[in-house]
């Protein structure tokens, strides 16, 4: 199934230190990298669905260093080659990419992890809350099971 156009996903490093590893997460010069707003971190309990959000300026780049996490992309963009497409991809420790998601496309998620499920987001631009569309998890249709 080829991917979501745009959609960029790299595959990260981590290092095998004395006394705890030290995960990459993003470097500037890094394929997805398109300037610096902010940095979070976000949790997600084990089922619980956070759904759906498109962002009009923001480019996301999401790493997950603690857990699992289901992200599910939904692309409606009209002038996209992928548009209608929905592509599910699970992070965690032991798939460890950074999943960069440029703006214009839904994106929700889903905490599959056991225990804490950790999301850590670089994105280029501050938060801000007009440039954000929400819809109801019913809108776009996805099996979340």
């Amino acid at each position: 199934m080829p991917p979501i156009e745009d959609v960029m996903l790299t595959p990260l490093r981590i290092i095998d230190t004395h006394g705890g590893d030290v995960l990459h997460g993003m470097k500037k010069g890094d394929p997805g990298y398109s300037g610096f707003g902010e940095a979070y971190f976000s949790s997600i309990e084990k089922g619980a669905i956070k759904a759906w959000k498109r962002h009009r300026l923001m480019t996301l780049n999401l790493v997950v260093p603690v857990g699992a996490i289901r992200f599910v992309i939904f692309d409606d963009r009209p002038d996209s080659s992928s548009k209608g497409d929905l592509r599910v991809i699970t992070l965690s420790r032991e798939y460890y990419y950074r999943l960069t998601v440029p703006p214009m496309l839904w994106l929700g998620f889903q905490g599959v992890g056991e225990r804490d499920n950790i999301l850590l987001n670089i994105a280029d631009i501050p938060h801000d809350p007009t440039e954000v569309d929400r819809k109801d998890i019913r809108e776009i249709q996805c099996n979340w099971e």
